[in-house]
């Protein structure tokens, strides 16, 4: 009797463990299988890290005649991590999906999960900037995270202290969208204003790996890679996809441009006014939803990074009856891959990257 019930306890015992177990997987622990694969995916690394908005624009990288697969893929938390070569460069390929929160999270996951020597995140973007033309691939130096606001209560203004300005939470140094700019049919009035005020941009929190945790620091402008940057330099040179099908050409031929800033923000823009103020205010070219998030987290993690945008769309400043991204993602697309894999090809070819 007294085996019997030492057998039934040490299967209640068991049942009890395995139960735990599939309790802290299922809540976002990493299963024993799956870290085994992360540590032997390790063994080969470091790799170059892919972040990827959307499946139309990995597609044409996993169709590029450059891209081997290792057919090798690990699933975690939601993402997929896709293993392969692009030239002789081992690269980890991963789709992050729309907005700052889905592609903070993958980046984050990333890097945590794997042995990343660098960051190469690209995709489409609109447009802000009136001298470049739908089909660009744009390389921003510096990237910022347009909307974290404080957002000013109706009757105060510009010298008027925000909440929270004396603990360093909030500032004015950025700069404001006044709402009552953009009011219409009022220029006969003499005075005009708007219950939505004044929205005042605000830098991130950030918490570098090499600070002191809980101690913040602050950044509104993320400067990408100085190397990385400066090889892109050499990209300038590239010819481009130009035409959608025989019957859908670009009127002006597309060209890979270095470019002062991207923008980002949980918005998709798609609005005439917003897309000249945001121009005109902070100089940006690309817009988009993910890529201040990239840029963000490899800043705080110390990993170098670069970020890639071809141009789909005028973000508001086509006419009324356009809808350029419809007609030009898949160009856009082919485009900012084409000019990822050139810019490996030539940073496998710089010497030193290794000691970088």
């Amino acid at each position: 009797m007294a085996a019997a019930m030492k057998v039934i306890c040490m299967m209640f015992l068991v049942a009890l463990i395995t139960l735990i177990f599939h309790t802290h997987h299922a809540h976002g622990a990493i299963s024993a299988d799956t870290q085994k694969l992360i540590d032997e995916a390790n063994m080969n690394g470091p790799y170059l890290g892919l972040l990827i908005p959307n499946l139309f624009e990995m597609n044409p990288l996993l169709q590029h005649p450059n891209y081997t697969s290792t057919n090798f893929t690990i699933d975690i938390a939601g993402r997929r991590f896709r293993f392969g070569k692009i030239v002789e460069k081992n690269v980890i390929l991963v789709m992050t999906g729309l907005s700052m929160i889905n592609a903070g999270i993958t980046s984050q996951l990333l890097l945590t999960l794997f042995k990343i020597e660098g960051v190469v995140h690209y995709g489409i973007a609109g447009n802000a900037n009136p001298s470049l033309h739908i089909g660009f691939v744009t390389i921003p130096q510096y990237w910022s995270h347009s909307a974290l606001w404080s957002w000013q209560r109706y009757g105060y203004g510009p010298s008027d202290e925000l909440p929270l300005e004396t603990n360093g939470d909030y500032t004015r140094t950025i700069g404001y969208i006044k709402f009552a700019d953009y009011a219409e049919n009022v220029t006969a009035c003499n005075s005009h204003d708007n219950l939505l005020n004044n929205v005042w941009f605000q830098p991130e929190e950030v918490f570098p790996v090499d600070g002191t945790p809980e101690q913040r620091q602050h950044a509104f402008w993320i400067p990408v890679d100085p190397l990385y940057f400066n090889i892109s330099k050499s990209l300038e040179d590239m010819e481009l996809e130009n035409c959608v099908n025989a019957t859908t050409c670009l009127d002006e031929t597309p060209r890979v441009v270095q470019v002062h800033g991207g923008t980002s923000a949980g918005i998709y823009v798609d609005n005439a006014a917003y897309r000249s103020f945001i121009y005109n205010k902070f100089n940006v070219s690309p817009v988009d939803m993910e890529s201040a998030a990239v840029a963000l987290i490899c800043m705080q993690q110390r990993v170098p990074f670069i970020i890639i945008r071809a141009l789909s769309d005028l973000a508001g400043g086509g006419s009324a009856e356009s809808n350029e991204i419809d007609t030009f993602i898949s160009l856009a697309s082919n485009n900012s891959v084409n000019v990822v894999v050139e810019f490996i090809k030539r940073l496998v070819a710089t010497p030193l990257v290794s000691d970088h």
